[in-house]
């Protein structure tokens, strides 16, 4: 072996590129940093995967739940981990509060985001106002709730297209869930027709209409007046419908092609 070309690699990677605090960074620190960081990450990985499937799978928590633990379990690793690395590293931790110093007017609202979107999260599992599995209508998105992560919802729209939905969402905006107090949620479908015709029977087309969209039976659908002029009289189908099964806005759009082809059939003219 060459001795004198080991010797100058060896120095090379002992140069001095910065500092930080009263620390000095190598290329060796920086190669050594770079592993150490890599093996956090996959050793905090393994470790919240265990911590999902071994150590929690066999409680009754809901799943919801499990994930944010385990969540919360990658982090805490990852924060661990980072300080034992630095630490052995020979790095002061005190020269990062400088330096957190001074990027926090530029990183502030970032992490003040982050941070909110975090706690959120942790509010959200602890009052559970959602579950996997429930239909809601948040930020002007809606679907079904099919992860609570720590910082971020999953919500997939009828249309099979999955929305992280920020937990901050569910704190500082009004958020409708289909699913909350019971599985049935009621429909209200305005229906104006011309004056001058049977109400009556029109009030039992408006029913039969209701069980031809597949709305439930019972509880049993309803019909109203709610409005009475000389050119037009508003009726109002009230019927039930499984919120978790189906989204507002398809069984809406059912229900009116149910009303539009019975009212048509039966010769039943709609208010222009």
């Amino acid at each position: 072996m060459d001795w004198s070309n080991f010797t100058h690699t060896l120095a090379a990677y002992n140069v001095d590129l910065f500092s930080i605090g009263k620390s000095e960074i190598t290329v060796f620190t920086l190669v050594k940093l770079t592993i150490s960081a890599l093996v956090l990450w996959l050793v905090a990985g393994r470790f919240s995967r265990w911590t999902l499937n071994r150590l929690l799978g066999r409680t009754h928590m809901q799943e919801g739940q499990r994930l944010a633990i385990a969540g919360l379990v990658h982090y805490a690793v990852l924060i661990f981990g980072a300080v034992v690395i630095l630490q052995n590293a020979g790095i002061e931790l005190t020269a990062f509060a400088i330096v957190g110093s001074a990027l926090g007017v530029g990183v502030g609202f970032g992490l003040q985001n982050i941070i909110s979107n975090f706690i959120s999260g942790l509010i959200v599992l602890l009052e559970r106002p959602i579950e996997i599995g429930d239909r809601i209508e948040v930020a002007g998105v809606e679907g079904v709730v099919k992860e609570v992560g720590a910082r971020r919802t999953t919500v997939v729209t009828p249309d099979q297209v999955a929305i992280l939905v920020p937990n901050q969402s569910f704190i500082t905006s009004n958020v409708t869930n289909y699913s909350y107090l019971r599985q049935t949620v009621r429909l209200r479908v305005p229906v104006p027709i011309a004056g001058g015709q049977d109400v009556r029977r029109v009030e039992t087309l408006l029913l039969e209409a209701a069980q031809q969209a597949g709305l439930l039976a019972d509880p049993k659908p309803e019909v109203a007046i709610t409005s009475v002029a000389a050119s037009a009289i508003v009726l109002e189908l009230w019927a039930w419908y499984d919120g978790k099964q189906f989204a507002r806005s398809a069984i809406l759009s059912r229900a009116y092609y149910a009303i539009v082809d019975t009212l048509a059939r039966n010769e039943i003219k709609l208010a222009s």
